[in-house]
Order: structure tokens, then sequence, then C-alpha cells
């Protein structure tokens, strides 16, 4: 456990030297600073609470954003380091791989969930300095949920980039696989079950087995977590007209998203036992 401790605090003082902690601390707060600011726009006198919109905007943005910061924070984990020749100087130590892939990971978790606990949290401050509703009235509920499913989201793209960086050879490679991994499953993922479903195949696919083809993507499942599961954030995003069949628990969206960290991280880490370096 040392070891690991160690390898998470080289990290995080690597990503502050690199400027990665200012500048996606700076990127997510100013994001998230302007949507705040515009987010109480749309609801004029009605009963829907400010923060229940900005929570909207912020996982629409976040769907986008957090994979991209992820797949960018890991996809030279370990290639980076064996093209830099430090990795066969960091394998000198009394440390297991293993130990090195867990505390490049929850290293560069710890600074994506810095940049996203810091960013939202201005969306909050500026939510409540506005006033516009009590405290006590205030869903804070969804908002935490929405911290801490996108801060899985982020892990999950984490492990997804640690995964492609210990199975390629060079930087350019894992660059390019990182991109392919964020187009896959932010924009096309969505786009082909789209057309599909518009198109005459869609007889062919059972109501049912929309709803489980869809959360076979983690930004789905990100997206009906924190778009679905709440009755004001549901209208909002147009999801409150889904049958009580089409939905799924929250507890259950959790745990896609623990899996899909859990799954592309222990075979990274099978499979960096394997690495020549």
């Amino acid at each position: 456990m040392g070891n690991i401790l160690t390898l998470i605090q080289k990290e995080v003082r690597d990503g502050y030297r690199n400027k990665w902690i200012a500048v996606m601390t700076f990127l997510m707060a100013g994001f998230a600073l302007v949507l705040a600011l515009l987010g109480s726009a749309p609801v004029g006198t009605t009963a829907i609470s400010p923060l229940a919109v900005t929570v909207v905007s912020l996982s629409s943005l976040g769907i986008f954003f957090i994979p991209l910061i992820a797949l960018l924070l890991s996809y030279d984990s370990i290639v980076g380091e064996d093209e830099r020749g430090t990795l066969i100087l960091l394998l000198a130590y009394p440390v297991t791989r293993t130990e090195i892939a867990l505390g490049k990971f929850l290293g560069q978790l710890l600074i994506l969930s810095f940049a996203i606990v810091v960013g939202y949290g201005v969306a909050l401050v500026v939510v409540a300095a506005k006033g516009e509703a009590p405290l006590e009235q205030i869903p804070w509920t969804i908002f935490l949920k929405l911290v801490v499913s996108s801060v899985m989201l982020g892990g999950v793209f984490l492990a997804l980039g640690l995964l492609l960086s210990t199975i390629t050879k060079d930087r350019g490679t894992s660059a390019a696989g990182a991109i392919g991994l964020w187009l896959v499953f932010v924009v096309l993922f969505d786009m082909a079950l789209l057309g599909i479903l518009s198109s005459g195949a869609a007889s062919l696919i059972q109501d049912e087995a929309v709803k489980w083809i869809m959360l076979a993507s983690p930004s789905d499942a990100y997206r009906m977590f924190n778009l679905a599961t709440n009755a004001d954030t549901a209208l909002l995003s147009g999801m409150s007209g889904l049958r009580e069949d089409q939905g799924v628990a929250g507890s259950v969206l959790l745990l896609l998203l623990g899996a899909w960290i859990v799954v592309p991280l222990s075979v990274a880490c099978a499979l960096f036992q394997r690495r020549t370096s």
C-alpha cells in the first residue's frame, strides 16, 4: 500500500508540474460558471429548481468533456514511460507492475476528481448565491449524484486509457486509439443506435433490448443516471416520458459504471505483467 501511495503522489506532482491540474480545473470551472450563470434562464416562473437546470447542463457537458480529459491524462501512462526510458528505472525499484498501474490510475483519478469537484463547486456556489430558492429547498442530492457519477465516468475512461497505453508500443498509436475510443463511446455509438432505430431494422429489436443496448456505453449509463432518475431533470431533459419498464434503477447504473472501471483496469494490470520493456 505504501508503494501505491508513493506512486499516487508522484503522479499528482507530475500533473502539477505539467500544468494539467491547473488547466483542467480552469476549464471545468469556466464551463461550469457559464452554464450556472445561464442555467436559470429557461426556468422562468416554474417550480423547477435552478440547480436542476444547471445539473442537466453540466451532465450534457460532462458526457463529452470528462471522457476526453480522462483519455488525454491516461493514454501515455505506460507507453510514455516506456518511450522516455523511465519505465525500466521504475521497475528497478521494489515495486510490482500492478502497483505501478494502480498508482497511476488512482493518481490520475485524484487529479480529475479535484478538477470536477472544484469546477462543479463553482456552479453550486453561483446557484446558491443567486438566492432564487431557499437553501433548504435546493435539491442537493442531484448535485451530489452528478459529482459522484462524473468522477466514476472519468474513472471509466482513465481505466480504458491505461489499458490502451498498456497494449500499444508508441505514444502516437496510443493517442490515435484514445481519440478513437472517445469517438466510439461518446459520438458514434449513439449515432449508430439512433440510425438503427430509425430504420426498418428497429422492428427486429425488442423494446427491452434497446434499453440494455444503450447501456452498453458508459456515457449513456452516466446520462441516464443523471437525467432519468430524478423528476425535475427527467422533465428538463425530455426523459420524463419513459415508461416505468424503460427505466433502470440508479443503483444498477452505478454498478454498470463500476464494472466499466474494474474490468478494463484489471485487464490492464494483467497485460502489463506480460509487457516487455
